[in-house]
């Protein structure tokens, strides 16, 4: 029987080989939690992944084992007391499922996907994966892999052995032999096997990936058999009342969401939790058809952090932009990137896809549209359709007129492309492969062309640059908020909200500061021209990006740490790779990313050093209070509060990896002890003029009793 959710916390597992110094934290250390969790107010813990992933995982979404509990964080058994310890306490558990995808960067630690590669279409499992076998997919019907450094590489593998089975070697990369085919040289065994070793950037992909990671391979969770083989540990997890609730990591990667989440309730009962992380464009309803509970919130970050933006400092926060970047960043101007960048990423990243999606729509086109649209034709009207998509997919019945609608007016402004639309529309009419494949691909463009590029290029207010976030629209109004705080409580008053999560771009509390600076935009203006004067970045819409974010985490005491230097310096190099203006990850600009390590260092200890201590100093004391008043108003207001780990104190977390740091939970508990005999009657006051030096112990109290307030009232 499921137990009552009323505010959960989420822990990030990870195993002993994820961290440099062997340092883990597991079933085990979970345990050691509960009594500060249960002290603290928390219903339920919300794991990350607890299925078998790559052993150095530091985040679990790269499940090698559907079938297993990850040994590496102690196993069935390990579990099995963690729940049982929960459960003592009166506590429940939540896991984190990863049903869309599947890794496989180290082959030979995935035995499904190991057997593809050695029986080809012969194996058992290879219907599991989504694999184009097409004669035209690139690869002579093979499974490409791309893998190798340069062309002609192949030529470079060796025949070696491991676990007493032969293999073929390309450096550390190894892959399986086919049975019977191992005599002879290396090459020539090669030729006989049934993958493709192809050159990494030759965008040669036959197989259906988590957006465009070649090392997570999706999984095809509309076939049943492929469904109850990944999802009976699941079952076995239910039947043993372990687990409360499940949450559903990207749906929008399936090829049925409506459909895998109606066979998920089923699994584990309508008593049981069952949230999805879908992002949520601004006027974009979650279908109420669908068998969930809710999303996991992301939504609901951007309605509370936009209610705390003063918006009256748009017009400001605009100029300022355009002085610094060349644009406003406003909603039209993002609206323009977004798309220019979605087409981008169709056409490069993305573009195996786009030419399987291509063939699928030519086979589902039973009428004679389009029949003799040339191929470069109908890819750019297929990717330029895709750019103009507003949502991550629009099959949803809710946005069920999203699609025909865009196609109706690319046809009206762009005549030379009709017999294209004609030819997709038709295609898209027949609900075969190409519709599936169409709304896949949208999501992953999206993803990748918006949150992943768009959002590390845009530099108005980057706080509003979050997961689901819309930084056109700059800030929330009071009676905006409390419709939409009430919409929540009468259609989904059991969907997490959150402030902070492993895929936040910041930390609820780094966001607070930059949000304090629309306060005062005049100041900020003021400090920025001073900086810029003084240490001109090496790139101005660079330095503007990147000074909003530092801001953000510097100390209110102004004393620069070395493992917060090496911190914003990765951070740094993280963001204008994603940006892919100055440097990228696949063409590394090591002269350009020179100059913006030294530009860092000058800034962090320099000439203007002071003059940006002296700015926060000032500035703290609002972020605070933002951060107090947000937090109250998530944990009390509609649907079920997470509390992402540490963040019942301050803490200034940045992209992943740095938002998986592990958390001083001994500095917690002690302050958890500590606030129970704390005299308030002087200090409990937002305007209490020693704020700041109890910061975490006040954000601690907040936590705690408004969780409290939650337990005494669950409805």
């Amino acid at each position: 029987m499921a137990r009552p959710i009323t505010a959960t916390y989420r822990l990030q597992l990870r195993g002993p080989q994820a961290d440099e110094s062997g340092r883990s934290f597991g079933f085990a250390e979970a345990k050691a939690l509960l009594p500060y969790l249960k002290k603290l107010g928390v219903s339920h813990l919300y794991l990350s992944p607890i299925l078998t992933s790559m052993p150095d995982s530091n985040h679990g979404y790269d499940v090698i084992d559907p079938t297993t509990i990850n040994d590496e964080l102690g196993g069935i058994d390990g579990f099995r007391e963690l729940a049982e310890a929960t459960h003592g306490y009166g506590m429940g558990i939540i896991v984190d499922i990863v049903p869309n995808h599947l890794g496989i960067a180290e082959p030979h630690l995935n035995k499904w996907w190991w057997d593809v590669l050695k029986h080809g279409q012969g194996s058992e499992f290879e219907y599991y994966f989504d694999i184009d076998w097409h004669e035209d997919n690139g690869s002579d019907g093979k499974l490409g892999i791309p893998i190798l450094g340069a062309k002609g590489d192949a030529e470079k593998l060796e025949l070696d052995e491991i676990n007493d089975e032969k293999v073929l070697r390309y450096y550390e990369h190894v892959f399986p032999i086919t049975p019977g085919t191992g005599e002879g040289t290396a090459q020539e065994v090669y030729e006989r096997q049934h993958y493709r070793l192809n050159y990494w950037r030759d965008g040669v992909i036959n197989y259906r990936r988590f957006f465009s990671v070649n090392s997570l391979a999706g999984v095809r969770q509309e076939d049943a058999m492929v469904f109850e083989h990944t999802h009976r540990i699941l079952r076995e997890l239910v039947a043993e009342d372990l687990i409360d609730g499940v949450r559903v990591d990207h749906p929008d990667g399936l090829s049925d969401p409506f459909g895998y989440l109606h066979r998920l309730r089923e699994v584990i009962g309508q008593d049981r939790w069952l949230i999805v992380e879908k992002i949520l464009g601004v006027e974009e309803p979650l279908d109420p058809r669908l068998s969930v509970d809710g999303t996991t919130g992301y939504d609901a970050l951007r309605e509370l952090d936009g209610v705390f933006i003063s918006r009256e400092a748009e017009d400001h926060f605009s100029m300022l932009a355009l002085q610094r970047t060349g644009s406003t960043w406003d909603d039209v101007a993002l609206q323009s990137t977004e798309a220019t960048l979605k087409r981008e990423i169709a056409q490069t990243e993305l573009h195996a896809e786009i030419r399987r999606l291509a063939r699928a729509m030519r086979r589902d086109n039973f009428s004679t549209a389009g029949t003799h649209v040339p191929e470069e034709k109908l890819h750019e009207t297929i990717e330029e359709l895709i750019a103009a998509m507003p949502v991550y997919r629009a099959d949803y019945i809710s946005l069920s007129r999203t699609t025909a609608t865009i196609i109706a007016d690319m046809s009206k402004r762009f005549p030379s492309r009709r017999n294209a639309l004609d030819l997709i529309a038709a295609a898209l009419l027949g609900n075969g492969e190409a519709k599936i494949r169409f709304a896949q691909v949208c999501g992953a463009v999206m993803a990748k062309g918006v949150e992943d590029t768009t959002f590390y290029r845009a530099a108005r207010l980057v706080a509003l640059q979050e997961v689901g976030g819309a930084p056109g629209r700059f800030g929330v109004s009071a009676a905006e908020f409390h419709l939409l705080q009430e919409e929540r409580s009468m259609l989904w008053p059991r969907a997490m909200t959150t402030l902070s999560t492993h895929d936040t771009k910041r930390g609820e509390d780094v966001r607070a500061r930059i949000i304090e600076l629309t306060e005062d935009p005049a100041a900020f203006s003021e400090l920025v021209n001073r900086v810029s004067a003084i240490l001109p970045a090496p790139d101005g819409a660079t330095g503007f990006f990147l000074f909003q974010n530092l801001l953000g985490i510097w100390p209110a005491d102004g004393v620069i740490t070395d493992q917060l230097r090496t911190r914003f310096h990765d951070y740094a190099q993280k963001a204008v790779r994603e940006a892919s203006v100055k440097t990228t990850w696949v063409d590394p600009n090591e002269s350009f990313e020179t100059a913006l390590a030294d530009w860092i260092d000058a800034l962090l200890d320099g000439p203007a050093t002071t003059m940006i201590t002296e700015f926060v100093t000032r500035l703290n004391r609002g972020a605070l209070q933002i951060s107090l008043g947000r937090k109250m108003l998530q944990l009390v207001g509609a649907g079920i509060p997470d509390t992402y780990q540490g963040a019942e104190f301050f803490e200034d977390s940045l992209v992943d990896p740095d938002n998986r740091r592990f958390v001083d939970y001994t500095a917690r508990s002690q302050a958890l002890e500590q606030l129970e005999t704390w005299d308030w009657s002087e200090v409990s006051s937002p305007g209490y003029e020693h704020l700041e030096e109890y910061s975490n112990l006040a954000k601690m109290a907040v936590v705690k009793h408004a969780l409290a307030v939650r337990t005494e009232y669950p409805g």
